[in-house]
């Protein structure tokens, strides 16, 4: 397990799974140049690309983050037991995702705030578990927070989702059931937790995508969710995924946050990287650079 510093805060991955993406880089980007991918091979491989299968290797993983008021666990990747027969990945999965949480030391009791960047399937899983046949909030004392624009965009009402019995299925059993609990906070723009982290609308790959900036006695760090899935989209940061709801948003909220760790010199934590999943970034001309900062091991217990 690895453990990064930021300040008096210590930020910890959680793991949920990490491995071979389903889908070549064609698919997986929008506006894929397969020339200029290559060209970035030397430093992808092994970690972010794996060449004989042609995909991408990504995580799916939540970061836990202790300050001296909060415990707060950001995005819930997929979860166990749901039905996501549309992408195997989520599908029915039995990880040892709340063992990994308690041996890095915290209990599911002990998390005060949950903050969904969006409510993709892959960030909204362990909001919820199943218990005798119901799903029920997984952090029972927590608040969790949720973009009011995005929770309207993915409920059943929607016209986006109306349609769409996967995502209806995924909002009814991983977001609705907090709602209901009375423990969800719906955000409108900026929100502080405190002093130190400001949660902000970064919309394009959703049209409620929030971030969180953490700044702890001058040294800071970014939470970027979705706006950045892959390392290669710094020095790409025009190329959008398949998955971006408003192409032309997304690369604009992907430069933006770019440009804010490279001017104040902000960690950016992904929920997507490969090993070692957090980077420096660095300016590069129009484009920038990753430079990967890896965690300190700590021993789980």
């Amino acid at each position: 397990m690895q453990q990064w510093s930021v300040g008096t805060v210590s930020v910890t991955r959680i793991e949920e799974q990490l491995g071979i993406g389903s889908a070549p880089p064609e698919r997986f980007f929008a506006n894929f140049d397969r020339e200029a991918f290559n060209h970035h091979l030397h430093w992808m491989v092994p970690a972010h690309y794996s060449p004989e299968h042609d995909r991408l290797i990504t995580s799916i993983h939540s970061w836990l983050i202790r300050t001296e008021r909060h415990t707060i666990l950001l995005d819930c990747c997929s979860g166990n037991d749901k039905e996501r027969a549309w992408n195997p990945r989520f599908h029915k999965l039995s990880t040892p995702f709340l063992e990994r949480l308690r041996a890095a030391g915290v209990a599911p009791e002990q998390i005060d705030i949950v903050l969904c960047t969006h409510l993709h399937a892959d960030h909204i899983g362990w909001n919820t578990q199943l218990r005798d046949n119901r799903w029920v909030p997984t952090f029972p004392n927590a608040r969790y927070l949720f973009s009011k624009k995005e929770n309207e965009y993915w409920s059943p009402r929607s016209p986006r989702v109306i349609d769409d019995p996967g995502r209806r299925g995924a909002y009814e059993d991983s977001v609705l059931p907090v709602i209901e609990s009375g423990q969800a906070l719906l955000l409108e723009g900026d929100h502080s937790i405190d002093d130190s982290m400001l949660i902000e609308p970064a919309p394009g790959h959703t049209p409620g995508h929030v971030i969180m900036k953490l700044d702890a006695g001058g040294e800071r760090a970014l939470f970027c969710g979705d706006v950045i899935h892959h390392p290669v989209q710094c020095f790409e940061p025009h190329w959008n995924t398949s998955f971006c709801e408003d192409p032309k948003q997304a690369a604009a909220s992907r430069r933006r946050v770019l440009e804010h760790c490279a001017e104040h010199r902000a960690l950016l934590f992904p929920t997507h990287f490969g090993a070692p999943h957090v980077a420096a970034i660095r300016r590069m001309a129009d484009r920038f650079a990753p430079d990967f900062v890896a965690g300190k091991e700590v021993h789980v217990r």
